[in-house]
């Protein structure tokens, strides 16, 4: 399912960046769910795989402060601890959650059907290919080893702990820019599963595309996925779809396999 705003065809694309987990690997990104679960449950705070996701695509230090105010996490901490949660108690969680998180990444590190076939499309047509992650880098260098293993080894990867300060800020896409030598940003694509993937591009002044059947906002594995019938894989992908729109993506798309066609009908 591909969904576009109405816009003029645009001019050419010269740089397309892609975000990881949910996009190019990890179907239904859920590695950092994985590792925020039993990272939250070692320090006594049990929540739902739907309110991990909540702010997935922040840096993740971002993600545990974001978690720590849900009223779930804050009372299960005080209940356990004696006390309200700290910045303290945000490193402790991330001390715990980072040795979970490069498990769980390489465990789920195959690349999502069609990202070898879109890379090499777009490299046949002269595009760069870029990335970032809210990974940190230890956690990302075994994922980036894996996916070039498999057909996909982009021209520049730039991680949240690289920058100073993760998305929704601009600073990874204005980084591959700046490595990449590719401006003004009206020419630069970014592609990813979570809605501060749409922010950081709007705020970077760059085209924006949403992902949504393999990525966070449905959240499925692709074996989950594939067991929905017909009428139940519709309404999740509108749903994500929706999501996107109202965030602002210039074009939303089931997966990147969908992309060639997607700048063949939009892009001059």
């Amino acid at each position: 399912m591909t969904i576009s705003q109405p816009t003029p065809k645009a001019a050419p694309i010269q740089l397309v960046i892609f975000d990881w987990a949910g996009t190019i690997v990890d179907y239904g990104s859920l590695a950092p769910v994985y590792a925020f679960d039993a990272a939250f449950r070692t320090h006594g705070v049990e929540l739902t795989h739907e309110e991990i996701r909540g702010p997935m695509g922040l840096h993740k230090k971002d993600h545990i402060r974001d978690l720590f105010q849900l009223e779930t996490a804050a009372s299960q901490w005080k209940a356990q601890h004696g006390r309200d949660w700290s910045e303290e108690d945000v490193n402790t969680i991330y001390d715990s959650f980072l040795p979970l998180q490069v498990e769980q990444a390489q465990t789920l590190s195959g690349l999502i059907p069609g990202v070898v076939e879109c890379f090499e499309t777009l490299k046949s047509r002269g595009i760069t290919v870029g990335s970032s992650t809210g990974y940190p880098r230890i956690v990302a260098g075994p994922t980036i080893e894996a996916a070039a293993s498999q057909g996909f080894h982009p021209d520049f990867t730039v991680c949240a702990d690289e920058v100073p300060a993760g998305r929704p800020a601009p600073w990874m896409i204005y980084r591959n820019m700046e490595q990449l030598g590719i401006f003004p940003p009206t020419s630069v694509l970014k592609v990813g599963d979570t809605i501060p993937d749409i922010e950081a591009g709007i705020n970077a002044g760059v085209r924006t595309i949403g992902v949504t059947q393999t990525g966070s906002e449905v959240g499925l594995s692709q074996a989950d996925w594939e067991r929905l019938d017909s009428e139940s894989q519709e309404s999740a992908v509108a749903r994500a779809s929706e999501l996107f729109v109202q965030s602002g993506a210039d074009g939303v798309l089931a997966s990147i396999a969908e992309l060639p066609a997607w700048l063949d009908q939009h892009v001059s």
